[in-house]
This record gives C-alpha cells, structure tokens and sequence, in this order.
C-alpha cells in the first residue's frame, strides 16, 4: 500500500483523475445504457411470465458465447488502433479501423448463420426443464440472425473510444437502447410475435446503430481503405486470450446455470432469480466495465506515447476511482433490493430469491470493481493472456468445482453457491492486483 500511496500523492494526480474521468464518464453512461436494455428485457419477459424470463436467462447467456469473438476483436483493435492514433502513424490507423470493419462484417456473418442453424441442437442437448426448450429455440434463432450487426456494433464503438470519440459512441447507445425499449414494448404486447418480439427489437435496435457508427468512422478511413494482414495479426494476438477468456467465462455460467437446474425444489424460480439478480447486478457491473474500457483506452493511448509510468499510475488513479462509485452503487441497490426485484417479477419466490442473491452477492463488489478495472489497464497494454489465466484459472478452479460440490453433492441450497461466488471474486481482485503492480505488461 506504501508503493501505491506514493504514486498516487505526486503533483500531476489531478490530470490523470481529469482523463481517467472524462473517458470514463462517458463510458459510465454507455454501460448505463446497456443495463437499461438488459434490464427491461427482464421485465418484458416477467410481465410474459417466469418460464419466458427463466428461458431469456438462458438464452441470453448461449447469445453472448456467439459474439465472443466480436469482443475479443474489439479488445485487440482497441489495444492496437489507441496506440496508432496517439502515434501519429495515419497509414496504419486507417488500415487498422478498415481491416477491423471487415473482419467484423465477416466473421459477425459466420457466426450468425452458423447460430441460426445449430440453435435448436444447442437447445436440445442442454439439461434445462423440458418446458424452456422451445421458447429457448425460438428467441435463440432470432439473436442469433442479428450477430453481424452486433459484431458491428462492438468494434466500431471500440474505434471511436479508441480514437477518442467515446461520446460519439455515447450518442449511438443512446439511440439503440430508445429504440429498442420501445420496440420492445411494441412488439411484445401489441403484434402477434409475442415474447420474440424481445429478440427482434434487439436485433433491429443493433442495427440501427451499427449504421449510425459506420457513417461516424468513415471519416477514419481516407488515407484509403486498404486491409492489413500484419495489423490483423497483431489484433488477433492482443484478442484470442481475451476471447477464449470469454468463452470460459459464458461457459461457466452456463455450467452453473445447469447446477442450479440439479435443486430438486423450485428449479426454475431460482433460475429465474438469478437471471432477475445478475441483472441487477449489472447495473454495478457495468460501470465497472465501463472503467474496466476505459482504462484500456487510457493506457493504450499513453503507451502509444511512450509513456508508461504515466501509464501505470493513470491506471491505478482510474480503478479508484471507479471502486468509489461501485461502493456507493453496492449501498443504493442493497437498500432497494426488495424494491427493485418486485419490479422485475410479479412471482414472490421469484422476488425473495433474488433480494437473497443480491445481498449475499453484493458483499464482493467492491473486489469485482478492482480486478476488472486493473484487468483493463492489463488488456490496453496488451498483455490479455495474464488477465486470461487469473480470471479462467480462479472460475474452473474455484468456482465451479466448490459450486459442484454444495449443490449437487453435499445438497445445500442456492446461497451456498452465492458464497463460493464471493470468494472467487476475492481471489481473482488479489491475483490481479499482484500481477499489476509486478508491471512486467510495461515492458
């Protein structure tokens, strides 16, 4: 603590809290953004009823293994497009966001037509009640038809926050997510699409803004469209820790999605609990992220400098200040758990399964914050393979085999595996902290 404390009581602390704010704020508002789109899907689908909340939780979760490499291409582009744009090399910037485009186009039109095809499978194999399957397959096969514009989505946000145009991408979320509340709204209660008008809003709200973003960045692109296979190169190098990262993240979920399923009493309450829960939960998760982003930016663009202390002490001023706001968040959402779980479910098992997950859960978000905001600094410097072993290491080492263990062997109930949650949060914040402070990433 010593060491930190140094650092952060030099003269030039008030400039980095100024940049570390001014991306991050920004940013803060955009992952606002994404959890009121979240969080109103859950209560569309609660209004439905639980079996169409239970089966949303799950697909959503098999969603986000699809747009995995998405992600990872915006991470790796974002490490690589910050520096050159802080470099002044304008050739390779404009290579770097063309060669990001396509691959994106691409690869977001791959995965959507293999999700479209191999939905039903997926569905038909996993151990989820019988009576979700095919609600499962009909909004997973919707997703699925709009992941290349997700994919587009992603990166070309990434570029402008790379770029240092974060509220260009501000302005962008903001249409999608009024767009695609009110679809949502439309769609559901007012056509004859029922629950799947919840996948279809999704899918025209990303495509509106995928437009939106591609007309902001062509501007980025007029020394000549020109894809670089060395600048690929080294995009996909900073971004297939981070994706195979992603892949095991959503995978164990999955996995404790299907724990949970093993409770031979009220399965499918707890599961619609902790689809209602992690939703809350993200209104604290996704400020983290926000920071965790905008550290990556803010990193990057000072190693593009050739600035690295600036770089590490700027990184460690901006997980501070982003565990500050986190802390305060924890406190309002714990105070109003009750309150805001009734909102999102009408099913009082429902209601008093979630507040249990949140307060339990919420004890640990403090060291959530640290580890991904610090986690962000690591993956703007590249190094997205350390971040990859602490968090995938600490998950199928800790998490889920004590999971395991309490729920389907010893036979405790859901808050047992609410704990062993918040002690794998600890130790990922302890071992990402270790490897921060080492600053073997500077080199």
């Amino acid at each position: 603590m010593h060491s930190i404390r140094n650092y952060l009581t030099r003269n030039d602390i008030r400039s980095f809290l100024s940049e570390s704010w001014s991306v991050s704020w920004p940013m803060t508002l955009i992952m606002f953004f994404e959890f009121l789109l979240s969080i109103f899907d859950i209560f569309i689908a609660g209004r439905v009823g639980k079996e169409i909340q239970a089966a949303y939780g799950f697909v959503i979760q098999v969603y986000f293994v699809f747009i995995i490499i998405g992600s990872a291409l915006s991470i790796g582009s974002v490490a690589v497009i910050a520096r050159l744009f802080t470099s002044g090399d304008k050739l390779n910037f404009s290579k770097a966001v063309y060669s990001t485009i396509m691959t994106s186009l691409i690869a977001g039109a791959m995965f959507g037509l293999g999700g479209i095809i191999f939905t039903p499978e997926i569905i038909s194999i996993v151990n989820i009640p019988p009576e979700l399957k095919p609600l499962s397959t009909g909004l997973g096969r919707i997703y699925a038809a709009g992941l290349v514009f997700h994919y587009m989505l992603i990166n070309t946000n990434g570029i402008l926050r790379a770029s240092k145009k974060v509220k260009s991408s501000l302005t962008t979320m903001a249409i999608v997510c009024v767009v695609n509340m009110g679809l949502n709204f439309f769609f559901v209660f007012h056509t004859p699409l029922g629950y799947k008008g919840i996948a279809l809003s999704m899918v025209l709200s990303v495509f509106m803004g995928s437009i939106i973003n591609v007309f902001r960045i062509r501007k980025f692109m007029v020394p000549g469209k020109e894809f670089s296979l060395e600048i690929l190169k080294r995009i996909v190098s900073i971004g297939w820790p981070s994706g195979l990262l992603q892949i095991s993240w959503q995978l164990h979920s999955m996995v404790l999605f299907l724990i949970l399923s093993t409770l031979p009493r009220n399965s499918i309450e707890i599961l619609a609990a902790l689809t209602t829960g992690t939703r809350i939960e993200s209104a604290i998760f996704l400020p983290a992220m926000a920071f965790n982003m905008a550290n990556g930016v803010i990193v990057g663009n000072l190693l593009g400098e050739e600035k690295k202390e600036d770089a590490f002490r700027a990184g460690i001023v901006t997980a501070l200040l982003g565990i500050t706001i986190v802390v305060v968040l924890t406190a309002i959402v714990m105070v109003n758990a009750r309150w805001i779980a009734s909102h999102l479910s009408n099913n009082e098992l429902v209601i008093n399964e979630t507040v249990k997950y949140l307060y339990i859960v919420m004890l640990s978000e403090p060291f959530m914050a640290l580890w991904v905001i610090l986690s962000g600094g690591l993956n703007g410097a590249g190094d997205t393979k350390g971040v990859m072993m602490v968090v995938a290491l600490t998950l199928w080492l800790v998490r889920i085999p004590l999971g395991y263990l309490f729920i389907v062997v010893l036979g405790y109930g859901a808050a047992s595996l609410w704990w062993v949650m918040n002690l794998s949060q600890f130790l990922m914040s302890l071992f990402m902290t270790h490897r921060y402070m080492r600053k073997k990433w500077l080199a």
